[in-house]
């Protein structure tokens, strides 16, 4: 697995609801960008999300990470995120509807 970055690409599983990535950590970077850690995926804005209609709700927030934090590797006491990062969206219907990585934000570095 793939550590993830701020550059990481995280969708809802609608695949075009885009999520946005705010690192918490300033201590390791790779190629200058911040490696995202524990929490840093939950709560974040989705924009774009095409799941719209009469009492659909789009994703647009994505909510507690349930796989992806690594078990082994810890920045100042938080866990990396890896690229199986994957948990719920707030979006309809409630507790069925994902978020995943499509991309980690960068191909150096991963967890063996």
């Amino acid at each position: 697995m793939r550590w993830l970055t701020e550059n990481a690409v995280l969708v809802c599983a609608h695949e075009l609801g885009i999520i946005s990535n705010i690192a918490t950590q300033n201590f390791v970077r790779i190629k200058g960008r911040r490696v995202l850690v524990a929490r840093d995926p939950e709560n974040k804005t989705i924009t774009g999300c095409p799941n719209t209609g009469p009492s659909i709700k789009p994703c647009t927030t994505t909510l507690k990470v349930t796989r992806g934090y690594s078990s082994l590797l810890r920045i100042n006491g938080h866990r990396v995120c890896l690229s199986n990062v994957t948990g719920l969206t707030d979006g309809t219907p409630p507790g069925t509807v994902t978020y995943k990585v499509r991309s980690a934000g960068q191909m150096l570095v991963s967890e063996i």
